[in-house]
Formats: structure tokens, C-alpha cells, sequence
């Protein structure tokens, strides 16, 4: 054929060679072993990547952003050596639809079942993982990545990001002549914590800063110690993945990516809209290739992530992506075109009266001075129902129980301190606006400022423009069948 034969002929074989009826089969085969050899020494010089992902670790909370009382080191290193992403943020702040979208490069609302918790994953959308292993690279994973929730239902007949294993056990036995792909996971800091673990570790609870919808106690600072001690656990981890890679020699060739699937499991923060719902901390290193001590400013979501990792290996990035390759903001190129970000949620659990399998409906939109969030439903419960949920947890269940939590539940009844409980646990209106330079922590509505007015109009337009236009079900003439699809015990 046409392509082989300019192969051949650029090895310097003779035209009228291939003109021999008798010799077109032997030509066929020389072809074919030039363009194995070219094929190996391609995907040799294809870089591996190693994808870290925490589960329940959100911003701000690594040393390179300025919080002085957690010890990152390994994250602090991947930051120094590489580029640290200073707003990023996932898809949805609950764990599968967070992974979903992370592994599809696609927003959460347009994968259908896959949009809530414990759900499954359709085979049919596109899997940078699978796509990597079709291409040559050998693929696997270690402790939770993708999930929870039934991969087989969706058609897949192994598990999404490749065979489970320790990291160790996988470099031992990968094809050398392969680049790899490993997602690299953990349960930390996921709950539940062994009350007391960070003190007693040495934390200085008494530093840490408490955001402004808790009281600062010292029960809720010893609660986010207990958080921090498995954050520090899981940097540790990594580390020793970093460690694994230098003595391999494949550190400087391998893209290392360290990041969280959302914010942290306490009260306003993960299943929850605002930064510390859905801001994460993100590192990324690669060797030579990224110029060491960046910090960009640009808005960054998760799903960036699949297309950044086709991009690097070579292979075409699906048009269903919506993501986008970091590869120009890396550059520098396009920080100015990164000027917003969005995200929300459907279902994170059955949090709602019994029977209703119905989850809480929200879209948010935030810029560089603004979050903007709509709350679909408002007459729901944001967090759940105070009691008699069909989640087996009963009570505001789509937040975790722990310290934190039975602590803001007790606030109800104190009317000096009840806002806590309002701002963690109550009905919410339909549209919120907060100024996140004034007000960082998000606490303060001005949605229904009159002075805020055409600000909420505006924010309003771009954002469900931008639904529209990425086919949100919700915002598009497509069935909205989010409520409907099962939650997988």
C-alpha cells in the first residue's frame, strides 16, 4: 500500500523494486518491520504519567498554598519542581461523579448515570485510561479510583482505570519498552478519623484557621487535626511513589499529577458549591518539560486533565471532551482566556424524605471575583432532610457524620450561634452570589441586593449560555432523568 511503500523507499529500497509482481510480498514484510521498529521507538518516547488522587482533599490545605500548619512536603516538591495550579476546581464535589468526569475529560451532567454517587459509568464514553492502553501504555491502579459504584452495569467487563495493584508490584512487572499510566489513589482523608489522631501526632490544632461558617473550637479544630493527619499521610504516600520512580530512572520522563476528587467531608465543604466544596489542590511535574516554580492563575477544571494526558502521549483527544488541554496554559498562552470556571451537582445520596430517591440540582459559576450558584430545586433540602431520609444515615445525610457536624447540629437551639447551622444545614434560595475577595469563605448572599442586580443577570446569562451550549440536560431540550437512576449500595 501507498503509506508502507514511502516508508520502505525512505530506508532507501529502488522504485522498480516494488514494480516486481514476485517481490510485492517480501516488500510487504520489510515494510512491516521498519515500521514496528518506528512504532517501538515512538512509544518509547512517550512519557508515562502518574496520576495521584487523593480522596476528600480540597484547597487550601498543602503547604505551597500557604497553610502552615499541614505538612506537604512531596506536594510542596511537585509545586517547586513543576507548576501548581492556583484555581482549580473539580466537576462535581461528590466522589463518582468527580471521577467520572476526570476520566471521561467530560463535564458530569453529560454522562447521564454517571452524574450522581455510587453510580455506574457507560462504556460507550471515552476512557483516557482505555485510550492510552489502545495506543501501547500499559495501564493499572492502586486503591480507590474510579467510584463507588458498578462498572459492569455501564458495560465495562474489567474495572475502568486498568488491573489493581500496589505501585511497586506494577513497575516490577510492566513491559519496559511500554510507557504506563497508573491512577495512583487512596482512601485518606476520607472519614472516618480516629478522634484525637492529629494532636496526638503533633498537630498544632490551636493554629488552624476555621472557616467562617464554624465557630472556632477547640473540638472543630481538633476535627480538621484529624483531617490533616491523613493528609499528611497520603503526601507521605506519594513520596514513596516519587522515590519508587527515581530508582526506576523514570522520574524526569514521567508526568506526575497530584490532586483531590473534592473538598474535605465536613459541614458546607464536600457535596457542597462552594470553594471549599470544589476547589482542590493540583500539582503538576514533568521533568524538563514544564518550567519548575509556576504558579498559574488561570481556572482549571479536572476534566482538563484526560485531554492533557492524549495530548502528551500523542493521540487525538475525542471531540466529546470537553475539557481542555493544560498544555497552553502551562505555556502561558491562554491565562487570560481562563476566566471561569463550572461546575455543580445532582445526587450525592438519597438525602431526601422517604421514599424520594431525588438528589439536590445546582449549577455554579465562578469567575475571578465571583460565585455565582442556582439552586434548581430550592424547595429541597440542600444537605438532606433533618429526618427520615431514604439514605440510611437519616439525618442531613449528604454530610458525613463526625465531630464537626454533631457540634453545628447542636447550634440549632442557640440563637446567638444558630447561623452556623443555617449556613451548613438550611433551605437555601434559588440564586446565591458572594464576593470571594470581600468574602472568601462565602457566607454573605448578595444575590438579592438590589445594588447586585444586573451582576446575578449577567453571571445568570453566561452561565446557563454555557449549560446550553455543553448540553446540560437540565438546561436543554433532553429528558432529565438525574433523580431516576438507581444509587448502587
Amino acid at each position: 500500500t501507498g503509506i508502507p511503500l514511502k516508508v520502505a523507499r525512505a530506508k532507501g529500497f529502488p522504485q522498480n523494486y516494488f514494480m516486481s509482481r514476485v517481490n510485492r510480498f517480501l516488500s510487504f514484510l520489510i515494510t512491516c518491520l521498519v515500521l514496528v521498529e518506528l512504532a517501538g521507538d515512538d512509544l518509547k518516547s512517550r512519557p508515562n504519567i502518574l496520576f495521584c488522587m487523593a480522596d476528600d482533599w480540597g484547597w487550601p490545605h498543602a503547604g505551597a498554598y500557604g497553610d502552615r500548619v499541614v505538612k506537604t512536603p512531596t506536594f510542596n516538591r511537585l509545586a517547586k519542581e513543576g507548576a501548581l495550579f492556583e484555581r482549580a476546581f473539580v466537576s462535581s464535589p461528590s466522589c463518582t461523579p468527580s471521577r467520572n468526569a476526570i476520566l471521561t475529560g467530560q463535564y458530569f451532567y453529560r454522562l447521564e448515570h454517571g452524574a450522581s454517587l455510587r453510580s455506574t459509568l457507560d462504556r460507550s464514553y471515552p476512557n483516557f485510561l482505555y485510550l492510552l492502553r489502545d495506543k501501547g501504555y500499559e495501564i493499572g491502579h492502586w486503591r480507590k479510583a474510579w467510584g463507588p459504584g458498578n462498572f459492569a452495569t455501564g458495560g465495562y467487563k474489567e474495572h475502568p482505570c486498568g488491573p489493581q495493584g500496589t505501585f511497586e508490584n506494577f513497575l516490577l512487572k510492566r513491559n519496559r519498552e511500554k510507557p504506563f499510566c497508573f491512577w495512583f489513589g487512596t482512601s485518606d482523608p476520607h472519614r472516618s478519623y480516629k478522634k484525637g489522631s492529629g494532636v496526638k501526632k503533633g498537630i498544632k490544632a490551636e493554629h488552624i484557621q476555621v472557616p467562617a461558617f464554624y465557630p472556632n473550637t477547640e473540638e472543630i479544630r481538633s476535627d480538621i487535626a484529624d483531617y490533616y493527619f491523613e493528609v499528611e499521610r497520603w503526601d507521605s504516600d506519594v513520596g514513596k511513589a516519587l522515590e519508587l520512580l527515581r530508582e526506576k530512572g523514570e522520574l524526569e520522563n514521567t508526568i506526575v499529577v497530584m490532586t483531590g476528587d473534592h473538598g474535605m467531608p465536613f459541614p458546607r465543604c464536600k457535596a457542597n458549591l462552594y470553594d471549599w466544596g470544589t476547589r482542590v489542590p493540583l500539582a503538576l511535574r514533568w521533568g524538563k518539560q514544564v518550567v519548575p516554580g509556576k504558579r498559574l492563575s488561570g481556572f482549571v477544571s479536572l476534566t482538563d486533565l484526560a485531554p492533557t494526558f492524549l495530548e502528551a502521549a500523542g493521540i487525538e483527544i475525542p471531540q466529546e471532551m470537553t475539557g481542555q488541554s493544560l498544555f497552553p496554559l502551562l505555556r502561558q498562552e491562554n491565562e487570560q482566556d481562563r476566566n471561569f470556571v463550572v461546575y455543580g451537582r445532582e445526587r450525592h445520596t438519597p438525602a431526601q424524605k422517604k421514599p424520594s430517591n431525588d438528589g439536590y440540582p445546582a449549577r455554579a459559576l465562578r469567575t475571578d471575583q465571583w460565585l455565582l450558584v442556582l439552586n434548581l430545586m430550592p424547595n429541597r433540602w440542600p444537605v438532606g432532610v433533618p429526618k427520615g431520609a431514604t439514605h440510611p444515615m437519616n439525618v442531613f445525610s449528604d454530610c458525613d457524620a463526625s465531630p464537626t457536624k454533631s457540634a453545628i447540629l447542636r447550634l440549632q437551639y442557640e440563637p446567638k450561634k444558630k447561623k452556623y447551622f443555617d449556613l451548613c444545614f438550611g433551605k437555601r434560595p434559588a440564586v446565591e452570589l458572594y464576593d470571594c475577595k470581600k468574602d472568601p469563605d462565602q457566607v454573605h448572599n448578595l444575590a438579592y441586593d438590589p445594588h447586585y442586580k444586573k451582576r446575578v443577570e449577567k453571571l445568570s446569562e453566561k452561565l446557563v449560555t454555557y449549560l446550553q451550549s455543553t448540553g446540560d440536560p437540565r438546561f436543554t431540550d433532553k429528558p432529565v432523568l438525574f433523580d431516576e437512576y438507581p444509587y448502587k449500595k
